[in-house]
Formats: structure tokens, C-alpha cells, sequence
């Protein structure tokens, strides 16, 4: 009797952890197919969230600014500790960067590696960019994701 208790104990949490997983695999599907979406939906040109943003006309919970950048939390955390690192200047995206914009794209990274130091991330980080349709951007103005809080899984996408 006991060892029937003991299988059904663990077949039970099998199954249990089976159905949380599926649910989990489910749930990251949904979110993965919006963010798609909204990338596919997304156009390059004109204003932008980041746009009123950084002219303040459009709240958000900043954490850092200067006369290159701006830095404040994402409103759709992904992780614990979730911000944005964005350009003053409009640059579309990465993949839109001239040779010229070198030293204001290394202040961008700078600036995230000193964020992350000072919320909190000193076991580590990640830092995603997301350029295009295909890379998921859905906000044409180049932003830097900064997430950390909790271990990060590879691959990524």
C-alpha cells in the first residue's frame, strides 16, 4: 500500500509538473506571438512612444538621463529588473546606425553596464536590441533592453 501511495505520489507530480510546463510553454507562446505581432504591425519613420517619452509627454519611471541618453523602466517587464537605455537621437534602430553615431552607441552600452551595477544586477544581465520585423522591434526608435532579477535560459528566441 505504501509503495502504490508512493507512485501515485509521483506520478501525480509528473503529471502536475507536466500540465505546468504545457500551461508555461502555452503562456510563452501567447506573449512571444503578441510581441511578433506587434513587431510585424510596427513601422520605421515618424514618432514614437520613445519619442513622447523623451520630450515628457508621455509619463514613465526614469532612472537615469543625460544630454545623449535616457534610461527608464519597461512598462511590459520580461524579467524582475527590466529597463530601456534610448538614444536622444531618433536613429530607427540599430541596423540604421551610422559609422558616425560610434561614440553614442558605446555611451549607450556604458551607461546600461553602469544601470545594471547600480539596481541591483551584479550577478549578471542581459542586454537584448531587437532590429527590424524579423527581430521583433515593434518600436522603431533604437532602445536597449537591460534585464536581470532572475537566471536567464539559452537560447534566448
Amino acid at each position: 500500500m505504501l509503495w502504490i501511495k508512493a507512485l501515485h505520489t509521483s506520478s501525480c507530480r509528473f503529471i502536475c509538473n507536466s500540465n505546468i510546463k504545457v500551461l508555461t510553454s502555452t503562456f510563452k507562446r501567447s506573449v512571444m506571438t503578441d510581441e511578433v505581432s506587434k513587431a510585424q504591425g510596427a513601422s520605421a519613420g515618424g514618432d514614437t512612444i520613445f519619442g513622447k517619452i523623451l520630450r515628457k509627454e508621455i509619463p514613465a519611471k526614469v532612472i537615469y538621463e543625460d544630454e545623449k541618453c535616457m534610461a527608464f523602466h519597461d512598462v511590459n517587464p520580461q524579467a524582475p529588473t527590466h529597463f530601456l537605455v534610448i538614444p536622444r537621437k531618433p536613429i530607427t534602430g540599430l541596423s540604421h546606425a551610422e559609422d558616425s553615431d560610434a561614440e553614442l552607441l558605446g555611451h549607450l552600452m556604458i551607461k546600461a553596464k553602469q544601470l545594471a551595477k547600480e539596481v541591483g544586477l551584479g550577478n549578471g544581465f542581459r542586454i537584448v536590441i531587437n532590429d527590424g520585423k524579423d527581430g521583433a522591434q515593434s518600436v522603431y526608435h533604437l532602445h536597449i533592453h537591460v534585464l536581470g532579477g532572475r537566471q536567464m535560459h539559452w537560447p534566448p528566441g
